[in-house]
């Protein structure tokens, strides 16, 4: 039998994108309405809770399109979503559920809502238990950032991402390998790793992958490696310890008891009302004292302060006594 394999295909012309994925309609649901009824639900912040209520309208009208039911619980603080008997695709109770967890992590409405494109993804990444120090954890998200939100501008231009940093997360959205490269960058940033070597690294690709030559090799030997430098001076530690003194085998002398303290000063062979009229006398002696040192304070405010004329004599009058002595 002859093969067709090797036989022209005039309808299969290079310009035709094979990996592309059309979008789910009701007529591709064959199977109807769903048996079982799927529901997720997250909390949000209070701080969250006016911008949602003013923003839920424009999410109802959103998820409707794709046959998912939303609710805004105000007084538990949580939002809802389930599928309902007009749903017909599968996968946007998922995407739904994404919503929901983008709006309680502060990205805008109009940002979260693209997530119910096709090809759209989302990853929220959870860094503050990266760094147990909390100075060292704000330092290192600051660097996400960088000086005037440049830092992150550039990731999301160099990775076609939507990146928000926002308390304890950095939630991300766009494609699935896009997705990947911030959080490789985030996680290596909370090590320690500045982003901007991975910009540079980023930007390196994106050049190579315009190269229909190099488009297809290995692109190793163009990339830049970063090795960690010593530095030259040795760090001084924290918490800066005494010299232990010279070892020696004996062990150190016996501390006196304080019966053996009272026998030395003569107060353990006294009596008892003589050991309480000594007792007595060095309370009021050491009262005698603050009260001493409380009317030298008071009378503080009451000295005369003295003048800059008098001063100025004062050095007058050793400059020429200096003088007349050098004279002689």
């Amino acid at each position: 039998m002859p093969s067709t394999y090797k036989k022209d295909k005039p309808w299969d012309t290079d310009d035709i994108d094979k990996w592309k994925e059309e979008a789910f309609t009701p007529e591709q649901n064959l199977g109807g309405t769903f048996s079982e009824e799927s529901s997720f639900a997250t909390l949000f912040p209070k701080y969250r809770e006016l911008y949602l209520k003013q923003s839920w309208p424009m999410i109802t009208r959103a998820l409707e399109k794709h046959g998912v039911a939303c609710t805004l619980d105000l007084v538990e603080g949580s939002m809802t979503v389930k599928t309902t008997r007009k749903t017909f695709d599968p996968a946007a109770i998922l995407k739904a559920r994404d919503l929901i967890k983008l709006l309680a992590r502060s990205v805008p409405a109009p940002q979260a809502v693209k997530i119910l494109e096709d090809g759209m993804a989302c990853d929220v990444i959870k860094v503050r238990g990266l760094v147990t120090n909390k100075e060292r954890f704000i330092k290192r998200r600051q660097r996400i950032l960088g000086p005037n939100g440049s830092t992150l501008k550039a990731l999301e231009l160099l990775t076609q991402t939507y990146i928000l940093v926002q308390g304890n997360t950095v939630s991300a959205m766009g494609g699935y390998k896009s997705l990947k490269e911030v959080r490789r960058v985030v996680e290596d940033c909370m090590d320690n790793i500045h982003p901007i070597y991975h910009i540079k690294e980023l930007m390196i690709k994106r050049e190579l992958a315009k190269d229909p030559e190099l488009k297809n090799e290995n692109w190793d030997r163009f990339l830049p490696h970063f090795k960690k430098r010593n530095l030259s001076k040795r760090r001084k530690p924290f918490r800066v310890t005494e010299k232990r003194a010279a070892y020696t085998p004996f062990p150190p002398p016996q501390e006196k008891s304080k019966v053996d303290l009272q026998i030395e000063s003569g107060e353990y062979f006294l009596g008892k009302q003589a050991k309480e009229r000594a007792t007595k006398e060095k309370r009021e002696g050491a009262m005698r004292d603050k009260m001493e040192e409380r009317k030298r304070k008071r009378e503080e405010a009451f000295e005369v302060p003295k003048e800059d004329g008098e001063v100025k004599k004062k050095r007058k009058k050793r400059k020429v006594a200096e003088g007349e002595e050098e004279a002689s």
